[in-house]
């Protein structure tokens, strides 16, 4: 062999050798656990409840929110992600949403019209790698789920549940076949991989439509299973993003689980927040804890809670250092916050994304506008829509809508061939505008904004009067601070009669089809219009049934309205069409302070426990 090969094959070697000793020191560099080696540094960047709020916030405070600029931040704070801690520590970024990802209104009807889904095209934009599937994903049925999925293409994230079954409709199933719809995913950032699973309320069918996608087992158990089937992947960081509707459900949850470190709720709008964290003004007194929760879970192992208000308000930051063997060993607590969405002249101010100012809110607002525009009436009174106010007790707005929903189902009966119902029932958690509407003119879009939903007016002839009470008990039985949490949607605005009822009595409790399992004893009295008794201290006076109007989620059993599959005739006009007709044939196009005063009528009266009669001590 001449001295030229051999001179060349050493240094070769040798090359070799200096490869190999470099590779070497920089796998023990990366995966050492002292000194800030071996650490994975995760900015887990999220939101939940989106809802459809492209547009941002209303008047007043129109420098805070909005897709665009939600959109700018995130890109923002994904890039400050790539040095969140100081190397060797290794940097990375998830961004996740906890469902609700769109919403009823005028927005979205602008994605119906125009058959493109706003909402699908910003998830695009932002590129998230995982989304919770959330109550209102089903509001429009499977299909328009399925369509909205299929629509986003550009590096498509899973929409995750792990206890939902979607074999009994084919247009979903089809996703999961594909991967774009399941349980659990796997992330892989700076070769580190972390598991993500999702899990959706039990209550779906009660408060959407998901038709015949199920929820199956128990939460927990389901969740479970699946974080045990990542950990014997070697997967050892697991975030659960998940739409239990309040985070005290989360909390539960978690008190059953082993395995997670991390929980991104959704669904309740709890906003979380420590003392020097900037708000939106106004969000001072409404903090409920601080950023992140800490809470134990089956194996008293700490797991860290967070989420954040709906609507693009803010987006949620957590920075977590785990170790070599996946356990969280610290958070940063000066770069873990909700970080508000800001623009304007605020320090924090955002430029908007162009492109989704381009692509998103330019046509959503020229619709919404178009429908701004559509003046429809004038009112000479302030109605009240907020919702913690619609959710708990009677409302002019409330009262206007229930009107609404009877004045229609009468005015379509002889049609449907029915008898004219002489009651109507409206659950608060359809009416969404979340404001007081002030007196002036009353657009097309108000008539949206307080009634979003694919909701139509439906009459149930002949209910008897016992299950009227119990249907009116079941509207009252998660008005009362220190009920079960959630499901307070199902507080009812009335038309027809007035009702007392005692926040001292024992709330009613139903099973997953609707039978009574605890008897409710809050209705005191209940009077038709016309005079006649229907209930007298609590107790049924005989007589005739009742025909009651109301939407078809109510008669289906949404918010579990004790219907139990009592036939019913459906109007085919929404609730919100039902609206705009009775304010302008109905009304004249006036709504006076003389029919819907700003302070209750008298149509739902809640008795305080000193004044509450008989039976209210439960």
């Amino acid at each position: 062999m001449s001295s030229d090969v051999i001179g060349r094959l050493t240094r070769l070697i040798v090359a070799f050798c200096l490869v190999a000793l470099i590779a070497s020191q920089a796998w023990k560099t990366l995966h050492a656990d002292s000194g800030g080696e071996g650490i994975f540094c995760l900015t887990i960047l999220h939101n939940n409840d989106g809802e459809s709020a492209l547009l941002g916030r209303s008047a007043g405070t129109e420098t805070f929110g909005g897709a665009a600029h939600f959109a700018s931040l995130v890109w923002l704070e994904k890039l400050r992600a790539t040095t969140a801690c100081e190397k060797p520590a290794k940097n990375a970024s998830v961004m996740v949403s906890s469902g609700d990802n769109f919403l009823a209104g005028p927005a979205f009807t602008a994605s119906l019209e125009r058959n493109e889904f706003y909402d699908a095209r910003l998830i695009e934009i932002i590129v998230y790698d995982a989304l919770a599937l959330g109550n209102h994903d089903f509001d429009f049925g499977p299909d328009v789920l399925a369509r909205f999925i299929t629509q986003i293409m550009h590096r498509p994230a899973p929409f995750l549940s792990a206890n939902l079954d979607f074999s009994g409709e084919r247009s979903l199933e089809r996703l999961v076949e594909r991967g774009r719809i399941s349980g659990a995913t796997v992330l892989r950032k700076n070769n580190e991989r972390i598991g993500i699973v999702g899990a959706t309320t039990p209550n779906l069918r009660s408060v959407s439509f998901p038709r015949n996608v199920r929820t199956v087992g128990d939460v927990a158990a389901e969740v479970q299973a699946d974080v045990d089937e990542l950990e014997s992947r070697g997967v050892n960081k697991i975030i659960l993003i998940s739409h239990l509707q309040h985070i005290e459900a989360d909390i539960a949850l978690v008190s059953k689980l082993r395995g997670v470190d991390v929980v991104v709720a959704g669904g309740g709008g709890e906003l979380l927040a420590n003392a020097d964290t900037p708000l939106i003004p106004g969000h001072e007194e409404e903090v409920s804890g601080p950023y992140p929760l800490i809470v134990q879970d089956a194996s008293g192992a700490d797991v860290l809670v967070v989420t954040t208000t709906g609507r693009y308000e803010y987006l949620g930051k957590l920075v977590v250092r785990f170790d070599s063997g996946g356990n969280v060993q610290s958070i940063d607590e000066s770069a873990s916050r909700p970080v508000r969405v800001a623009s304007g002249r605020v320090p924090d101010a955002v430029a908007p994304n162009p492109i989704v100012n381009r692509e998103i809110v330019r046509p959503v607002k020229y619709f919404v506008d178009s429908l701004s525009r559509d003046i429809i009436a004038g009112s000479q009174v302030e109605l009240n829509g907020l919702r913690r106010a619609v959710r708990s007790t009677e409302t002019n707005q409330g009262n206007l809508l229930a009107d609404a929903i009877l004045w229609q189902a009468r005015q379509e009966a002889t049609r449907l061939g029915v008898n004219s119902p002489v009651v109507a029932l409206q659950n608060g958690g359809g009416m969404r505008a979340n404001s007081v509407l002030p007196p002036g003119e009353v657009s097309m879009a108000n008539t949206f904004e307080i009634a979003p939903f694919s909701n139509f007016v439906s009459v149930v002839e002949d209910i008897p009067r016992e299950q009227f009470k119990e249907i009116l008990e079941n509207a009252v039985s998660r008005a009362v601070e220190g009920d079960t949490p959630g499901g307070t949607g199902r507080f009812a605005q009335v038309a027809g009669f007035a009702f007392k009822w005692s926040e001292a009595g024992t709330a009613q409790a139903l099973d997953a089809d609707g039978a009574v399992t605890t008897p409710g004893t809050r209705v005191r009295d209940v009077t038709l219009d016309d005079g006649t008794v229907i209930v007298k201290d609590g107790a049924v006076e005989p007589g005739p049934t009742l025909d009651i109007a109301v939407v078809h989620f109510l008669a289906l059993g949404g918010d579990q309205y004790p219907f139990r599959g009592k036939p019913f005739s459906n109007t085919g006009i929404s609730y919100q069409q039902a609206l705009a007709n009775y304010i302008v044939q109905e009304l004249g196009g006036v709504i006076t302070g003389t029919d819907y005063p700003a302070g209750r009528e008298g149509r739902s009266e809640r008795l305080a426990s000193e004044t509450s009669q008989d039976g209210g001590s439960e």
